[in-house]
């Protein structure tokens, strides 16, 4: 089974903060990830995104005054399901634009090779070709530098959702 968080940029004026309607929306913007995400707009992590957020809220590099549940993989807050979900009410958070601004900062200003060197060794593959892990990672992290920091640019808030 596939399972992705989904990243999808958005003015708050676009978006009404209703599950039900943010599932329609983040549905039809899954359909069409592939040119929102080479627009910019959408960002996405297969399978290891926990992993991804472990990266950052364990480092020891945080700045003291930073606040982890605007971290870039977890931020937000959740959208209350509707009474009755179904198949396509995926969990959801929004972050807004001021947790996204946040998370952009951090993003800019965090050193991957720092966070790399002072990660879990269960980040790195147990015992497996940590190159590839690292790679892996570094391609996830640079990914959200870029969305982090475009939606910030925009003053756009984050709507996340989680697809399997």
């Amino acid at each position: 089974m596939s399972i992705s968080l989904h990243l999808r940029a958005v003015a708050e004026s676009e978006f009404r903060d209703d599950h039900t309607w943010l599932a329609a929306f983040m549905g039809a913007a899954w359909g069409n990830h592939p040119e929102e995400y080479a627009a910019g707009i959408a960002d996405s992590i297969p399978k290891v995104w926990g992993a991804v957020n472990d990266l950052y809220a364990s480092a020891e590099v945080l700045p003291a005054d930073a606040d982890k549940p605007s971290l870039p993989v977890y931020g937000g807050r959740p959208v209350a399901h509707s009474e009755v979900a179904g198949p396509h009410d995926p969990p959801m958070m929004v972050l807004d634009p001021p947790g996204v601004s946040q998370a952009a900062e951090f993003l800019a200003a965090v050193s991957f090779d720092e966070l790399w060197s002072r990660a879990d060794a269960g980040l790195k593959g147990h015992g497996q070709d940590e190159a590839l892990f690292r790679q892996e990672y570094l391609e996830h992290h640079e990914s959200l530098r870029g969305f982090y920091g475009r939606a910030a640019s925009a003053g756009h808030a984050v709507v996340k959702a989680v697809w399997a």
